[in-house]
């Protein structure tokens, strides 16, 4: 009788694909994450699409209309969901539930769960930007320097998603995960210009603005719609905020 040896490395790969199908499936059955980082920001765009004065550009808004000034807040707001909401969650569930634990105790390595959830959600993230980015061709804004907003929004997510796996750090229960992503979640949006256009705000209030990691994404993100490539300083402040909070997430994070 002849034995088939597996490689050592084929069984490790293979799991780890299984994994990253699991998790598809689940977040899918999860869709409330999905919703907001997949298809709420490319229907409010839709939606403000209908909105006469959305299409006409403003002095105030240093000539943009606000159909205009919204595509990057809803690009940072859809990955902001992802991020404060999508990636946490579903890991502090699993630890509630004893999932890290169990997985300890087999050969496929815990800090593949992170890795499996990290893809999940850069590929909604992905789908979600493609949404948004078809929509705002559509109407008449696509981005103008693709080179400088792809940069902008692979440091706007780096830059992001550290700060979920900060949460799921520090979050002992699935909803304190929920509570502390919406505590956060809302000033950043604030400082976004969701409510208030930044180019409105107090000087005070923008300063504030470009240093938060959603408003320097925006920013970046903005910045690379208009024409130029964005400038240093948003770029650099996204980057810091990744190494810290990435820094902060691997000293913090328990398995059990």
């Amino acid at each position: 009788m002849t034995t088939t040896l597996i490689p050592p490395q084929a069984a490790p790969a293979a799991a780890f694909g299984q994994l990253v199908r699991n998790e598809v499936r689940l977040a899918w059955r999860q869709p409330t994450s999905l919703i907001g980082g997949l298809v709420l920001p490319a229907g409010l765009l839709v939606v403000f699409s209908f909105i006469p004065t959305f299409r006409q550009p403003q002095a105030s808004l240093g000539g943009l209309s606000p159909l205009e000034e919204y595509v990057p807040i809803l690009i940072g707001f859809s990955l902001a969901m992802l991020a404060l909401f999508g990636l946490p969650i579903p890991l502090v569930t699993y630890r509630e539930l004893g999932v890290l634990r169990r997985l300890s105790t087999t050969p496929v390595p815990p800090s593949w769960l992170l890795a499996a959830q990290g893809i999940v959600q850069l590929g909604v993230a992905l789908a979600g930007l493609a949404g948004i980015l078809v929509a705002g061709a559509a109407l008449g804004t696509p981005p103008a320097n693709p080179a400088g907003f792809a940069v902008a929004v692979v440091l706007s997510v780096a830059g992001l998603f550290p700060l979920g796996l900060l949460i799921a750090a520090m979050a002992r229960t699935t909803n304190g995960a929920s509570v502390i992503g919406r505590l956060v979640l809302i000033p950043m949006l604030f400082f976004a210009g969701l409510w208030w256009p930044r180019e409105l705000m107090p000087a005070v209030l923008r300063d504030v603005s470009d240093v938060v990691p959603l408003g320097a994404a925006v920013e970046a993100i903005q910045d690379s719609m208009r024409g130029p490539f964005p400038p240093a300083a948003p770029l650099l402040v996204l980057a810091g905020w990744a190494v810290l909070f990435g820094f902060l997430a691997m000293r913090l994070f328990r398995w059990e």
